[in-house]
C-alpha cells in the first residue's frame, strides 16, 4: 500500500492542501525541517488519509507525492497470462480467443503464454481441464484452488489472482470483458497497482518499445484510443468478446499442468446463495446469417421491408449505429464496436457506408455481400461480393422472389 508524503524542500506551508482535503487529514505545523519563510510544512494524518490524491493535484508547488515503496523492476516481468473464466463448469467462448490472442502476443515477445483458471474439483478433474486450454495454445495451465462455496464471485478471486501474479510476474494479463471479468479485472489492478484498459478491441506488440499497445473506442466509439502502460507491470486489458479468434484445438500440443501454491478462499460474511439464470434470448452475436442495415436503408417504412425480408430467409437482422441514434433500430441489434460483434457464416449489408466502428465488428465474418449506391463506399473494402445498386431495390426485387 502507499503513502503520501510531503517534501520538505518544497512545501511552502501555504495551507493550500488543507482546504482541499475533504476528510481533514492535513494540517500545516512549525517544524524545524521547513525550508521556507514560515517555519511550517504540511503533515499527513495516515489514519484519516484515505490516499484519494485530491491533495497531491492542490499542490500547486509539487511538495506532496505518492510513495508506493520499492517494487520490482519491470526487466523481472516475463510472460503473457490469461485469465480463463468459467460458467458451469466450461470455459467461457472468450477464453480460447484470448488464448488465440495470447498466443501471437507471447510468440512476438518470445515467451510463454499460461492459462491461468480458478477451480473447485479435485485434482484429476483439474488437470483435465488444464490440458484442455494446452491444446488451445497455452504453454501452461495454473489452477488456483478454489473453496466450494467461494465459487463464481470475483470478490473471492482478486487476492488469489494478485498473489499469483506477485509471485511470477508477468508482463502482460489478459481478461475477458464479460460480466465477470469487467468486474474481476478492475479489483486485480488495484490490488496490484497497474493500470487497465477496459473492452479493447485491438492488441499488439509495439515493435521498438515491446509495449503491450491496447486499443480500444473511445468518445462513443468516435475515435480509436490506443494506450501503454510504461511504468507499471503487469499490463493489463479486457478484451471484448467475439473479437479475437480461438485457435482450432491441437491435442498433441505439450504443456504442464501446475497448481498455484494460493487459493481462493472465501470472504467472511459474503456468500452466493442462489444463482437465478435469465431467459435465454436470441442474440445476433450467435446468429449465421445477418442481414446488417445502414443509414442508406433511408426510413422506418423501408426497414419493415427489410425485416419482413429476414423473417421470410429466416435470418437475423443487425443495423449501425446511426439508425439506433435516430430511434428505427434497438440497441441489442447494433453491430460495431459500440454494438455487437458478429462472425455469421453470411453478412449481407445494406446501404452500410463502413464507418471504421463498424468495420470493426464484423470483421470476423465468413462472407460478406455489400449493396450500396456509392461505388466509393469504404464497406466495399471489406465485402467479398459488391452490388453497385439502391439497396431498397435489392430487398424489393428479393421479396418479389420469395
Amino acid at each position: 500500500m502507499g503513502k503520501i508524503v510531503v517534501d520538505v524542500n518544497k512545501c511552502l506551508g501555504c495551507g493550500a492542501c488543507v482546504k482541499v482535503c475533504t476528510l481533514g487529514a492535513i494540517r500545516v505545523e512549525a517544524d524545524p525541517a521547513a525550508k521556507n519563510k514560515l517555519g511550517k510544512i504540511a503533515k499527513i494524518d495516515t489514519g484519516l488519509c484515505s490516499l484519494c490524491s485530491t491533495c497531491i493535484s492542490g499542490c500547486k508547488f509539487g511538495a506532496i507525492s505518492m510513495d508506493f515503496g520499492e517494487g520490482p523492476a519491470l526487466t523481472d516481468y516475463h510472460g503473457v497470462f490469461v485469465f480463463c473464466e468459467m460458467t458451469d463448469g466450461e470455459f467461457a467462448p472468450v477464453a480460447y480467443e484470448l488464448l488465440g490472442k495470447g498466443r501471437e502476443l507471447a510468440d512476438q515477445l518470445q515467451t510463454k503464454l499460461s492459462a491461468v483458471f480458478v477451480y473447485a474439483g479435485d485434482g484429476a478433474a483439474a488437470e483435465k481441464m488444464g490440458r484442455k486450454l494446452i491444446s488451445y495454445g497455452a504453454d501452461r495451465a495454473v489452477v488456483i484452488p478454489c473453496e466450494k462455496k467461494a465459487e463464481n464471485l470475483e470478490e473471492n478471486y482478486a487476492d488469489a489472482i494478485c498473489e499469483l501474479v506477485n509471485a511470477e510476474k508477468p508482463e502482460i494479463l489478459l481478461f475477458g470483458a464479460t460480466m465477470f471479468g469487467r468486474s474481476l479485472a478492475p479489483r486485480v489492478a488495484a490490488g496490484l497497482r497497474t493500470g487497465l484498459t477496459a473492452d479493447c478491441t485491438v492488441l499488439a506488440i509495439d515493435e521498438e518499445t515491446g509495449l503491450l499497445q491496447q486499443t480500444r473506442p473511445a468518445f462513443g466509439g468516435n475515435l480509436m484510443a490506443t494506450i501503454v502502460c510504461p511504468r507499471h507491470r503487469p499490463q493489463m486489458a479486457t478484451v471484448r468478446p467475439g473479437i479475437m479468434k480461438a485457435l482450432a484445438p491441437d491435442a498433441s500440443r505439450k504443456g504442464e499442468v501446475v497448481t498455484a501454491a494460493t487459493g481462493a478462499k472465501a470472504i467472511s460474511g459474503l456468500e452466493l446463495l442462489e444463482v437465478v439464470k435469465a431467459e435465454k434470448t436470441e442474440s445476433i452475436k450467435d446468429a449465421k446469417i445477418i442481414i446488417d442495415c445502414g443509414r442508406g436503408v433511408g426510413s422506418k417504412k423501408n426497414l419493415k421491408l427489410v425485416k419482413e425480408l429476414c423473417e421470410k430467409l429466416g435470418t437475423a437482422y443487425g443495423c449501425s449505429r446511426p439508425l439506433v441514434d435516430t430511434g428505427l433500430c434497438e440497441y441489442p441489434h447494433q453491430v460495431g464496436q459500440t454494438g455487437c460483434t458478429v462472425a455469421p457464416d453470411l453478412l449481407i449489408c445494406l446501404g452500410v457506408s463502413g464507418a471504421i466502428q463498424h468495420l470493426a465488428g464484423i470483421t470476423n465474418a465468413k462472407k460478406i455481400i455489400a449493396v450500396n449506391n456509392d461505388p466509393d463506399a469504404p464497406i466495399f473494402a471489406a465485402a467479398h461480393y459488391k452490388v453497385v445498386a439502391d439497396c431498397m431495390d435489392v430487398v424489393k426485387e428479393m421479396l418479389a422472389q420469395l
